[in-house]
């Protein structure tokens, strides 16, 4: 039996194994497919939901893959079956809708039960999304309600512009919650000890490997606990800066924009 040096890929979406148009490109697609045919697991761990996810990996043919979405508030397999969830608190999720912003510089989000609600129409957003189609509802979320949150994220225009209120947010609901960037701009807000990390082994207990038995890939704060705990963790060429001081001996690969998970996959599982 052929010997490989990891048993399972597990890799972000967004600046990762995405372009730059946000699809999943024809190189990357042809990479999975080959690698999971020697029996390689396929794990995508993003923040993005399932939705989302799903309609990527329906691109691919591939038999056996499983989702990781909203930074670890759920798991899925590829037949839409639901393995794992950790969703906020309906009180404290409602409570965290109701934190007060600059409605002119942030729009805030939730996902909820595989839905998306935002405050407002934001156009910009709708180019994430265009190859599944995954679209949000505008809510009045003073109006709305906490049931099965997985997260509540607020998008800025800037850097600046969530400063303050990630502070904010950390002095009020630090002790019940994970709060962490996957963008520069986009702070997410999960249920207490959700992370990439811990929602990936929690899908491998049912595995004949472990954690050193993956390799990760990733580019935002959101992976920071990944790729510390797998076998091997690589950062992209075009990650948040921050990553690249907080993991400063991770190996650094090429940009999304070249398909570079893919190309250092096929390189170090020896697919042409």
């Amino acid at each position: 039996m052929q010997q490989f040096p990891f048993r399972a890929i597990v890799s972000d979406m967004d600046g990762t194994l995405l372009n730059t148009n946000h699809i999943v490109g024809d190189f990357t697609v042809d990479t999975l497919e080959k690698v999971a045919k020697k029996g390689i697991d396929i794990v995508m761990a993003t923040g993005r939901g399932y939705t989302d996810v799903a309609s990527t990996l329906s691109r691919m043919k591939i038999k056996n893959a499983a989702m990781i979405t909203s930074n670890g508030a759920q798991i899925h397999d590829l037949q839409g079956n639901r393995l794992y969830s950790n969703f906020l608190p309906e009180d404290i999720a409602f409570e965290v809708m109701q934190t007060k912003f600059d409605t002119s510089r942030i729009c805030l989000n939730s996902y909820q039960n595989n839905n998306w609600f935002i405050n407002k129409d934001v156009p910009m957003l709708h180019k994430y999304h265009q190859a599944s189609g995954f679209m949000y509802e505008i809510v009045d979320f003073s109006k709305h309600h906490g049931q099965d949150t997985e997260k509540v994220f607020f998008i800025g225009k800037n850097a600046e512009d969530l400063a303050e209120l990630e502070q904010e947010l950390k002095i009020r609901f630090g002790q019940f919650t994970s709060i962490v960037y996957s963008t520069p701009t986009c702070l997410e807000v999960m249920n207490k000890n959700v992370s990439k990390a811990t929602t990936l082994s929690h899908l491998i207990e049912q595995r004949d490997y472990q954690l050193a038995d993956c390799i990760a890939f990733g580019d935002g704060m959101n992976d920071m606990e990944m790729l510390s705990e797998v076998g091997k963790g690589c950062i992209m060429q075009n990650a948040d800066p921050r990553l690249f001081g907080e993991l400063p001996d991770h190996e650094r690969i090429g940009s999304n924009s070249n398909e570079s998970v893919a190309s250092y996959i096929r390189a170090i599982f020896g697919i042409s």
